[in-house]
């Protein structure tokens, strides 16, 4: 089971990570012209610039449910599997089952095309014919009928549920879910276990509900806001929390947390993992919960602080990312122990005795 459950996370990761260029440049291409007054046009005629640019991010985030099913398809099955996962995805989008649709039809084209190119047994001549057009062929036939005929329904009546789960929650319950998106969604600093919420987010994104991924924008970066204004706050109050390489390690985690990456901070969280996570964690539920329950949404899944003028409530991001930023800064100074000169840079002084080889002698 569990080398079950990592072939589909490495699949599934292997089409985020083909898919982001496409949701990135989308909705930009969307908050750029709503920012200029575009609008969504059917009619070239009444197509002006900043129209154009909605028009043509509306039309990237229609491709979203076939970029995800091509691409797992192809982690599964390679080349054969390109053609009926972007089929998969096309039926998805036509029958409403949106993003998570088009996960599931990507998978099932892609162990379908694997299961033919296994199984079926061609004349010598026609082996060439295998990839280019008998596998994708059969796979699109078999995994169409099955879409349109078996999953289709359910998957809409999942996607639908929860799409008015979302949209139906109250203010308290929007602060919760709020707060457990924010935390979930950087409890690891980009890792496997924050990419489910966020691929949430991203499937909630392509159905209009802009919300969660104002969570995932904001929460992504409170990490590193949040250790750079807890190294300023313990020079204040003078207790020492980071070593000299922490110290280091901040100053490059800081510029990329600004940007959404919060890989910067898993060098200073591994050597005091519990309070840091803690802390950190609490941060971005505290931002998530402010951004959720005060209806701030992004357009935009990624970018960092430079999207944050086309989200919904700029202001309200803007607290929220502070907030959550101040509250992991006051909880790091509170629960980290503090650290004598010597202490801080011990560490450096060990890695120099490691690698210091003036006791070796040669006969």
């Amino acid at each position: 089971m569990k080398k079950v459950l990592g072939e589909i996370k490495r699949h599934l990761l292997t089409a985020i990570s083909y898919m982001l260029p496409l949701v990135v440049a989308s909705g930009l291409l969307i908050a750029v012209g709503n920012l200029m007054g575009g609008q969504v046009v059917t009619d070239l005629a009444k197509m002006t610039v900043p129209s154009a640019f909605t028009s043509l991010g509306v039309l990237g985030m229609g491709l979203l449910p076939s970029f995800i099913a091509g691409y797992i398809a192809f982690s599964i099955a390679d080349r054969p599997g390109i053609a009926p996962g972007f089929l998969m995805g096309q039926i998805a989008s036509f029958l409403g089952a949106g993003f998570l649709g088009g996960i599931i039809g990507g998978f099932l084209a892609g162990y379908i095309a694997v299961v033919i190119r296994k199984y079926l047994k061609v004349p010598r001549w026609a082996e060439a014919l295998m990839p280019m057009m008998i596998i994708p062929t059969l796979t699109a036939m078999i995994g169409g009928l099955i879409m349109y005929f078996v999953l289709g329904t359910p998957i809409v009546w999942i996607t639908g549920g929860l799409t008015n789960f979302i949209v139906g929650l109250d203010q308290s319950q929007k602060v919760l879910y709020g707060f457990i998106i924010g935390a979930i969604g950087c409890i690891d600093y980009g890792g496997a276990i924050s990419k489910v919420p966020n691929l949430i987010c991203d499937g909630l994104l392509l159905e209009g509900i802009t919300e969660p991924e104002g969570i995932k924008v904001l929460a992504a970066m409170v990490p590193p806001i949040g250790v750079t204004l807890g190294l300023l706050l313990s020079k204040v109050v003078k207790k020492r929390i980071f070593t000299n390489q922490e110290v280091e390690a901040i100053k490059v985690a800081f510029p990329m947390g600004l940007c959404m990456i919060s890989e910067g901070v898993i060098p200073i969280a591994m050597n005091d993992l519990v309070r840091t996570v803690i802390s950190t964690s609490i941060g971005c539920g505290v931002c998530g919960a402010i951004s959720f329950s005060f209806g701030n949404g992004s357009p935009v899944p990624s970018g960092g602080v430079f999207v944050i003028p086309a989200m919904s409530r700029p202001l309200v991001a803007v607290l929220a990312l502070l907030i959550g930023s101040a509250v992991t800064a006051v909880l790091l100074v509170l629960l980290k122990k503090p650290l004598t000169e010597e202490q801080a840079a011990n560490i450096a002084e060990e890695v120099e005795e490691e690698v210091d080889l003036s006791s070796i002698t040669i006969n």
